[in-house]
């Protein structure tokens, strides 16, 4: 246990054992072939604020630093990651199970668009099928020596977050909003649901922070002022990252070269999940 513990397990991204002790002894056991070591959920209150392009960042930029990524696209019914990667092949399995796709340096990915004929096909599913689906693809899915898998999950607090919360061992979740009071609001429902279910959090991005003008240097703020500092000191929590509104972003997902960027904005995250890695 830390010096400092407050026993607030849910605003605490320490992995101490009396955590371990408290963890869910229901949880759903990945494939019998998987080895994966940290799990990290990436979650918003709202959609449309770029959770699935930190998801995307995080297992790029820790592929950078040498761990094996992962990548479980649990939000099944608006998945965008074989988009992003630029993955074209789809998913391929044997009496074993089935194999994630790779990216081109390496990043195992798993999404239900990589088993549709058609990327356009709609999954008109109810909520338990969905959930289903998604413990489908920590169970039946072989995710071989994964160091870090990270888990793009659907917006809100609704059926899929909460049977990844209740299957899934998640060792921590970061949080992702943007500067509107809006979604500020609502991305405090995330990081209250997270807190009651004792799932520690790493931290809050927010994207779309600011614009950075080409011509004069200075930074606009689109969306208004930013109340991120604001929910992270209530709730002694880190801000991890705050990104720009860029179009070389939009450029990159759109074109499939999530893996091309060269940006240093999750350094610093970086060095906490290597942290955690080593526990």
């Amino acid at each position: 246990m830390s010096e400092n513990c407050n026993q607030s397990c849910g605003s605490c991204s320490e992995n101490c054992a009396e955590r371990k002790e408290k963890k869910n002894h229901f949880f759903e056991k990945p494939h019998e072939m998987s080895s994966i070591k940290k799990v990290i959920g990436v979650v918003s209150g709202k959609g449309g604020v770029g959770k699935s392009l930190v998801t995307s960042m995080l297992a790029v930029t820790m592929n950078k630093k040498g761990y094996h990524t992962a990548i479980l696209d649990a939000d099944v019914t608006g998945p965008s990651m074989p988009k992003a990667f630029g993955i074209k092949e789809k998913a391929t399995g044997s009496e074993l199970g089935l194999f994630p796709v790779k990216s081109k340096t390496g990043i195992d990915i798993m999404s239900v668009n990589l088993l549709l004929e058609n990327d356009t096909d709609p999954v008109v599913w109810r909520g338990p099928m969905i959930g289903n689906m998604v413990k489908q693809f920590w169970t039946d899915v072989i995710w071989s020596d994964v160091d870090f898998m990270f888990i793009d999950m659907p917006p809100g607090t609704g059926d899929v977050p909460l049977t990844v919360f209740q299957s899934i061992a998640v060792d921590g979740i970061i949080v992702v909003t943007s500067p509107q009071e809006l979604v500020s609001m609502i991305v405090l429902k995330a990081v209250k649901m997270a807190e009651k279910m004792n799932i520690p959090i790493i931290g809050l991005v927010e994207n779309m922070s600011y614009f950075k003008c080409s011509d004069c240097g200075k930074q606009h703020k689109i969306f208004g002022d930013s109340h991120i500092d604001e929910i992270a000191e209530k709730h002694h929590l880190k801000v991890l990252a705050k990104l720009p509104v860029d179009p070389e972003i939009t450029a990159a997902c759109d074109k499939g070269m999530i893996e091309d960027l060269d940006v240093n904005w999750f350094d610093d995250v970086a060095k906490i999940l290597e942290k955690m890695e080593e526990n």
